[in-house]
C-alpha cells in the first residue's frame, strides 16, 4: 500500500471570530473539507476526513488554536471520507449526527477503502455517534448558537448542514459542492433540489462545501443547474429506452466538464432515472452501489476515478 500523500494536507482558513474551515483542496474524492468552531473551554469539529494521516493533521491544526481540545464532533452524513477520521478524537469527544447516521456507517463499514486500495488509509476504526437527533439540535458554544439541521435525502439520507446565525457562515457538508460535480447515488436527485431552497433561507453570506473551495450563497444556484440538468437527461433517456450509461455517453458531461470529477454524471442519471420510473419510492431508497461505481470506471474509459487522499 503506498504511503505517498498525493494532495497536501489541509489548511485552515478563518471565515469570522472562532470560525475555521479545514480545506483539503482540490476537493475531489474522499479530499473533503471540515470545520472547526472554538469555544471558552474547547472545540467542535465538523467532520474528520478519510485517512488517519489527514486527520491527524486536522487535530493538529485544530488544537493548535490554542482554544483546547477537541471536545464535540459533528458528522455532516455518514460516508468515510467524512466519518474515518472520528476515531481520532472519540472517544474523548463526543459525536453528534443524524439518527440515521450510525445505521448507515454499520451498513457500510469500510467499503469505501476498498474502492482505492492504493490510498494509504492508516489504522482506522469505525466511531460511530453517541448523540443523535431527528429534526434539528443546537449546540451552544460558549454564548455561540450552532444549529444542526437535518436536510436529506439529498448526497445522502442522513445529511446535516451546520448553521452559524451569528456569523451567517453555513457548513453544507455535501448538499454543497463549489467547483465539484454533485453526487445524489446515495441520496436523492429531487431530495437535493429541495434541500438546496432549505439552504437558501439561511441567508448565509459563506458557504463551506463538503468538498472544493469556499463559496458565497452563488453555489447554490451551481449545484440547482446542474441538477436540472440531470433531470432533463434522465427524462430523455427513460423516454427514449436508454440505460444511464448511454444516456451518459450520449450527452457528456455537457457545460458542466469543468467540474472536478465529471464521472458522477453516471450515477446521477442511475439515481434519477429510478425516480422518473419508480415516483412511488421513498426518495433515498438504496440502490447497488457498486455496480453504479462499475459504470462510472466504464464511462471514465475504464480507469479508476482520481482519489488523492
Amino acid at each position: 500500500m503506498s504511503t505517498e500523500v498525493r494532495a497536501p494536507l489541509g489548511r485552515l482558513r478563518e471565515l469570522a471570530d472562532g470560525v475555521h474551515a479545514f480545506l483539503q483542496p482540490p476537493g475531489g474524492w474522499c479530499l473533503s473539507n471540515a470545520g472547526v468552531i472554538a469555544g471558552p473551554d474547547g472545540l467542535v469539529l465538523i467532520d474528520t476526513a478519510a485517512t488517519r494521516t489527514r486527520a491527524e493533521a486536522l487535530r493538529a491544526a485544530a488544537e493548535g488554536l490554542g482554544h483546547g481540545p477537541v471536545r464535540t464532533v459533528v458528522n455532516t452524513h455518514s460516508h468515510g471520507d467524512h466519518i474515518f477520521g472520528n476515531c481520532v478524537f472519540a472517544p474523548p469527544a463526543e459525536v453528534v449526527a443524524h439518527e440515521l447516521t450510525g445505521p448507515e456507517i454499520r451498513a457500510t463499514g469500510t467499503a469505501l477503502q476498498g474502492l482505492w486500495p492504493d490510498v494509504d488509509w492508516g489504522e482506522l476504526t469505525l466511531t460511530e455517534p453517541t448523540i443523535t437527533f431527528a429534526r434539528s439540535l443546537t449546540l451552544l458554544v460558549g454564548d455561540r448558537p450552532v444549529e444542526l439541521h437535518h436536510v436529506g435525502p439529498a448526497h445522502s439520507t442522513n445529511d446535516v448542514v451546520v448553521w452559524l446565525p451569528d456569523a451567517r457562515v453555513l457548513f453544507a457538508g455535501d448538499v454543497a459542492l463549489p467547483g465539484c460535480t454533485p453526487f445524489c447515488l446515495m441520496g436523492s436527485v429531487r431530495g437535493s433540489l429541495a434541500a438546496l431552497g432549505r439552504l437558501r433561507a439561511f441567508g448565509a453570506r459563506t458557504v463551506v462545501g463538503g468538498h472544493g473551495e469556499i463559496s458565497g450563497p452563488e453555489v447554490f444556484d451551481q449545484m440547482e443547474s446542474y441538477l436540472r440538468w440531470i433531470l432533463g437527461l434522465a427524462a430523455e433517456g427513460v423516454a427514449a429506452g436508454l440505460t444511464p450509461l448511454e444516456t451518459a455517453r450520449l450527452h457528456g458531461p455537457g457545460d458542466f466538464g469543468g467540474l472536478v470529477d465529471p464521472e458522477r454524471l453516471v450515477g446521477n442519471l442511475h439515481r434519477a432515472f429510478l425516480e422518473i420510473r419508480r415516483p412511488d419510492l421513498a426518495l433515498g431508497t438504496q440502490m447497488d452501489v457498486p455496480a453504479v461505481f462499475d459504470e462510472m470506471v466504464q464511462f471514465n474509459d475504464g480507469r479508476l476515478p482520481t482519489c488523492l487522499a
